[in-house]
């Protein structure tokens, strides 16, 4: 039986350092383009706050619709605010849930529920390698901790490769960038389509 380990500290280290990055957005920069086309940074962060409420809608009650994944719009100036309470929320829902909670997440599957240990480290996955999108936006660097980016590489790995998941209309991930080198976290950039450095386009 395949085990997994209980990456919530990590995701709360994850959530924290996207916070970090995000507080350094200014409201002229919402219009930048994201690595994420054709959503511009106002977009991407409304993704990403609407990811944080809809794993913790479904995590409560072991189901969400899909709209409660959806984007949520923010203030100009409460960017930071939206972030922290879609983040703590998040948090504590995974807190309070039992990890061996079966959670169906509609936007992966409509028909697999998942337990709470693994949809953890769906939304870890998703949290760092949308912080590199901000922050690349940004045309600033960003490389998580060593703990991070060995976590990251692992889910990194486990996500489906074939042209169904990655090419079709509104998929999460682009195909596979080549990739060369030994670096974990190039790595992972590159097996989620993000050319980062090591990798070859």
């Amino acid at each position: 039986m395949q085990t997994f380990p209980d990456y919530r500290p990590l995701l709360r280290r994850s959530l924290d350092g996207a916070g970090a990055v995000i507080g350094q957005i200014t409201p002229r920069d919402l219009e930048l383009p994201t690595p994420c086309a054709p959503w511009n940074l106002g977009t991407l962060l409304g993704h990403c706050i609407g990811q944080n409420h809809g794993f913790a809608d479904a995590v409560d009650s072991g189901d969400a619709p899909v709209e409660a994944f959806a984007h949520r719009n923010f203030a100009s100036d409460g960017l930071q605010s939206a972030w922290l309470d879609s983040s703590d929320r998040l948090v504590s829902a995974l807190a309070a849930a039992p990890l061996n909670r079966l959670v169906r997440l509609v936007e992966i599957s409509s028909d697999t529920s998942f337990p709470v240990i693994v949809v953890v480290g769906f939304q870890l996955l998703d949290t760092v390698i949308h912080t590199w999108d901000i922050a690349t936006a940004l045309g600033t660097s960003f490389r998580p901790d060593e703990e991070l980016v060995d976590a990251t590489l692992v889910q990194a790995e486990r996500v489906p490769r074939t042209p169904a998941a990655r090419e079709r209309p509104g998929a999460a991930f682009a195909p596979v960038v080549p990739f060369e080198g030994t670096d974990n976290w190039a790595q992972a950039l590159a097996l989620l389509g993000r050319a980062g450095a090591g990798a070859s386009t």
